[in-house]
């Protein structure tokens, strides 16, 4: 079956259930299948395209001007994008920054990512707030001819994020040394001269700026791939282990993740911080189980209160996975709550310095309100 002839779609965005969105291509063009979500920041696209914690999804932007500032390359989180693709209301527009290098739609089409605009986003977060997020195929062809059967079954076959160990995919290859600091004006990234702690990154999917606001807090840091074993990080000699964010499915990360965490836990007493994919990776070591999500968090306006002071935070979140407070074992606490919706947002133990949490504290795009937290995992470290 192919598009309606009066409408010159030239893109197609096919749900599991048979819903169709028509509208235009832009970036490369090709089919795409993954995980559909929405994403609710205003600011941040480039960021959030490059965000590895976004490997298997397509992205739906409700905030209208996407592409409006184009790109450049200090903003990107990784190398590439890693998101599958994106779905947006209007057609980027001629990008208007200073700091423009490439319009939005060149950058994608360079890196094989496909873009979707003209499509009522508003009516899409509705059908994914309603029933989950759904598996879906992007297809863009210039041509506007299109097999929405084939569309529709590949949607379907998509094996979906349950189960899917995705941050063995976008793990770094080997390790390395970071020294760059968060941007500051006028120098923008300058490096760190005078760190006081050794810190070993465990990189399920690290973001840069995660790593930069570790510099900023004193840490010289050493990046280790996700597969990296207890006696890895300890030749390093370091005086905390980081658990970084990341995409897939925890619980299949943590077939090799969780055993390293427990003898960090069992034979040091080092100070451990986890974010994100971290977070549910720690939880998992102390003994809780993590859930899948309806439509997850996506977005930098996420209110999330710290139990022990009563403080709301504004936060960016990026997750489809969460970890069951219920399941919390004995000497273990919650520390940070949802106030959307109750879910876990954060744990430590309680005779240790061992804590994570599920939001972003480095933001990247979104607000600093939790940037705190990288300054107490720095004193944690000079306490011990």
């Amino acid at each position: 079956m192919n598009a309606p002839a009066n409408s010159h779609p030239t893109a197609c965005l096919a749900l599991a259930d048979g819903s169709l969105f028509y509208g235009h291509g832009f970036g490369a063009t090709g089919r795409t299948v993954a995980e559909l979500c929405f994403n609710t920041a205003m600011t941040g696209y480039q960021e959030i395209m490059t965000d590895p914690s976004y490997a298997g999804q397509i992205v739906t932007f409700t905030f209208p001007h996407i592409g409006n500032v184009g790109t450049n390359s200090d903003d990107d989180e990784t190398a590439d994008p890693v998101a599958a693709g994106m779905v947006v209301k209007w057609m980027p527009t001629e990008a208007s920054n200073w700091r423009t290098t490439q319009e939005l739609s060149d950058w994608l089409s360079a890196r094989g990512r496909i873009a979707m605009g003209g499509v009522d986003t508003r009516r899409l977060t509705r059908a994914i707030r309603h029933s989950g997020a759904p598996h879906a195929a992007l297809e863009h062809n210039p041509d506007g001819v299109f097999d929405i059967e084939a569309l529709v079954a590949a949607a379907r076959d998509f094996a979906g994020l349950e189960g899917m160990d995705l941050a063995r995919e976008v793990t770094c290859a080997q390790s390395y040394r970071w020294n760059e600091m968060r941007w500051a004006w006028p120098d923008g990234f300058a490096p760190q001269e005078d760190a006081k702690h050794k810190v070993v990154a465990v990189d399920y999917g690290a973001k840069r700026n995660i790593l930069r606001c570790l510099a900023s807090a004193g840490c010289d840091v050493t990046v280790l791939p996700a597969s990296a074993t207890f006696d890895d990080i300890m030749a390093h000699k370091p005086d905390g282990v980081f658990l970084s964010n990341g995409p897939g499915d925890p619980a299949a990360t943590g077939a090799y993740a969780v055993p390293m965490i427990r003898d960090v836990l069992e034979k040091t007493t080092l100070p451990v911080f986890g974010i994100c994919l971290g977070h549910q990776m720690l939880a998992l070591a102390l003994g809780a189980k993590t859930i899948k999500m309806s439509h997850g968090h996506h977005g930098a306006n996420h209110p999330v209160k710290e139990n022990a002071t009563g403080k709301v935070e504004i936060t960016s979140m990026n997750h489809g996975f969460a970890v069951d407070a219920q399941t919390l074992p004995d000497g273990v606490e919650e520390t940070h709550v949802s106030l959307f919706d109750g879910s876990n947002c954060g744990i430590r133990m309680a005779d240790r310095p061992v804590w994570s949490v599920q939001h972003h504290p480095e933001a990247s795009p979104g607000p600093q309100d939790s940037y705190y937290l990288f300054e107490r995992f720095a004193a944690a470290m000079a306490a011990a």
